[in-house]
Order: C-alpha cells, then sequence, then structure tokens
C-alpha cells in the first residue's frame, strides 16, 4: 500500500500546484491555460477531497483505539471506531478506483468489425448472430447504431459487416469485444443434428472525428479513388462515381464505401474508418510494448484471440479470459450483455489495482 499513497501523495502535490496556477494573474489571462489547468484540477479534486478525509478518519481512528484503555472513554471509542472503520474502507476502495489510470477513448463511439472466419457459411450466419447482439445491447444503452459497410454471406449473414456506434462511453463498454467468438450449434444445414464448431471475429476500435484525423493520418498520406458503384445508390448505380476507396500508402490499408447515395457521403463514412484501421493497426504494432506496460489488461484486443464460447445446445456463454459462465444464452444473444460486460470491467480493474497496490 505504500507505493499506492506516494501515488496519491503525487496528485495532492499536483492539486495544491493546479490551485496557485489558477491564482496566477499570467494564467487567468491566457485562456487556453486556463482552460486546460482548470480540467485538471476538476478531474483530480475529488482524489484530493477523498483522500483529505481518508487522513482525517486514520487519524481519528488512531485517536479512538487509544481511548479504548480508558475505561470512562472506552465504550464511546467503540461506537465512535464502530462507525469510522467501516467507512475508512470504503474511502479506501473509493480512492483505489479513482487512481485506475483512464482510458482516453473511453468516451469515445467505436467502429466495430465482424467477419465470417472458420466455419463457412455457418460462420457468416454467426456473425449476423453477432451483429444483431450488439444491435439490440445498443438499442438497450440508447446508443446509434448504423451499418456503414457490408459484404452479405452467400447462404446469409456476413462475410464481413462494419457498423458505426456511437452514444454515451461506448467504447469504454464495448471495448473489451475485440477477438475470436466460437459458436457450437447444429446447423440449419445440418441433417444428421451434429454440433458444429465456428468462428466469428470481431475487432472494436475507438472512432476518431475529423479534429483527430491529422494526428492520425497526414493527408497526403492517402490515395483517394473514385469509381462507379455497384451496390447502394439507387438511381445513381453505375451512372455516377458515387463510390469512394481510400488507401493509406505507408500501411498498405484500404477502404471502400459504396453504401451511401453521394460521393460525399462514401467519402465521409471511409475517412471514418480507415481513421480507426489506422489507430488499430498501429495500437496492435505496439501491443507487445503495451502489454509489459499494462500486463494486467484483460485481453490484449487481438482479434486471433479466443475471448469467448457460445454453445447452444447447453444455453450456456463462456468468457474464458476471466473463466465467466452464464447459462442464459438466449438472453445474451437478444441483446443481454450487461452482466458479461460489468464482469469483464470488474475483473480488468481488480487486476489492474493489483498491479498499482
Amino acid at each position: 500500500m505504500d507505493k499506492f499513497f506516494a501515488q496519491i501523495e503525487k496528485v495532492v502535490d499536483r492539486f495544491d500546484e493546479l490551485n496557485e496556477l489558477l491564482a496566477d494573474p499570467e494564467v487567468t489571462a491566457d485562456s487556453n491555460k486556463y482552460t486546460k489547468y482548470a480540467k485538471e484540477l476538476g478531474e483530480i479534486t475529488p482524489i484530493a477531497e477523498n483522500y483529505q478525509q481518508y487522513k482525517k478518519n486514520a487519524q481519528e481512528i488512531a485517536d479512538d483505539k487509544k481511548l479504548l484503555a480508558d475505561k470512562e472513554m472506552a465504550e464511546l471509542a467503540k461506537t465512535e471506531l464502530a462507525v469510522l472503520e467501516p467507512a475508512q474502507d470504503k474511502l479506501a476502495q473509493e480512492l483505489k478506483l479513482m487512481m485506475i489510470p483512464k482510458d482516453p477513448n473511453d468516451d469515445k463511439n467505436i467502429i466495430i468489425e465482424i467477419r465470417g472466419a472458420a466455419g463457412g457459411d455457418e460462420a457468416n450466419l454467426f456473425a449476423g448472430d453477432l451483429l444483431n447482439m450488439y444491435a439490440r445491447y445498443s438499442q438497450s444503452q440508447n446508443w446509434q447504431f448504423e451499418i456503414v459497410d457490408q459484404t452479405p454471406g452467400e447462404a446469409g449473414g456476413f462475410k464481413e459487416v462494419v457498423a458505426n456506434i456511437s452514444g454515451e462511453k461506448v467504447y469504454s463498454k464495448l471495448k473489451f469485444e475485440s477477438g475470436a467468438h466460437r459458436v457450437q450449434r447444429v446447423p440449419v444445414t445440418e441433417t444428421q443434428g451434429r454440433v458444429h464448431t465456428s468462428t466469428a471475429t470481431v475487432g472494436v476500435m475507438p472512432e476518431f472525428e475529423d479534429i483527430d484525423s491529422d494526428d492520425l493520418i497526414d493527408p497526403k498520406d492517402v490515395r483517394e479513388d473514385v469509381y462507379r458503384s455497384s451496390g447502394a445508390g439507387g438511381q445513381h448505380i453505375n451512372k455516377t462515381s458515387s463510390a469512394v476507396r481510400l488507401v493509406h500508402l505507408p500501411t498498405g490499408i484500404k477502404v471502400e464505401m459504396q453504401e451511401q447515395r453521394s460521393q460525399q457521403q462514401n467519402r465521409a463514412k471511409a475517412w471514418q474508418i480507415l481513421r480507426s484501421r489506422v489507430y488499430d493497426h498501429f495500437s496492435q504494432e505496439n501491443r507487445e510494448l503495451y502489454d509489459q506496460q499494462r500486463r494486467t489488461k484483460i485481453g490484449n484486443g487481438d482479434r486471433s484471440q479466443r475471448i469467448r464460447t457460445y454453445n447452444f445446445p447447453q444455453n450456456r456463454v463462456t468468457d474464458h479470459r476471466i473463466n465467466f459462465t452464464l447459462n442464459k444464452l438466449d438472453r445474451v444473444m437478444n441483446g443481454d450483455l450487461e452482466e458479461i460486460i460489468d464482469a469483464l470491467i470488474i475483473a480488468d480493474q481488480t487486476k489492474q489495482l493489483e498491479e498499482m497496490i
């Protein structure tokens, strides 16, 4: 715990420093600096205030324990300790949670990519089932869910489908969904009643707005091609060059978009996906170093990592990263993901706390 409290003391020192800076006339005259410091102060004020209360409680607890030896004061001391000690435990837990480093992408919207993998038609069908699962969960969270690109499977479902999910704290809740999802069930085409195993992969990437794009991608590094759409676009199909292809030259990442009606709409969606894919590419490239720095992270976002099994005959879903099982797969596939997501978040926080302490 000494390491933990040393970290809090640094935060308190910064709290005091920021209060002094915000009283400095030079800072108050510079709106950018003032806004920056005020924002940082707002973020750490709860930590500083809770720690001040924690230290006050600690002193009162120490004083009451001394009074236990005094016959006249012992009962009063016991009564106070019965209130103070549980409150102190609660404060300590709150401080631990407050000190967990915030993922800078937690408040972002996401681009989610789902692909049928091993298992042919059944894998594509399962990719469609996963898409519906996330769409229903999004609806329960009052998020906006929009399919922005799709390649249908020959027997249904999707070889690949890309969706944009926007709303409050989308990435913070769905970031642990990246990986290989395995399904065990009897396919509709199976005449012998045998259970088959198939997989679909999910990739969750934070969405970056236009204002962020220059930090991620130099526009000079992107080649744009326009061509006639062969998909959506109604009467404009094959009459106007509404489809857009973007190629990020340093990485070779390519995005093609023809789902929207106009070239302008397709270009905007293509850039949206390209920014997220380029970010994801460099995140994966640095993953080994990242994992060394955060050994405690639940999963690493690698789409090849098997993270979950959906067993239809037994109505069971298991998340292998935290050995968490629910015997209500039917509800999960209908978008009831809250228990799994909460368990993953708690496991991640617990492991980070272990690393801190």
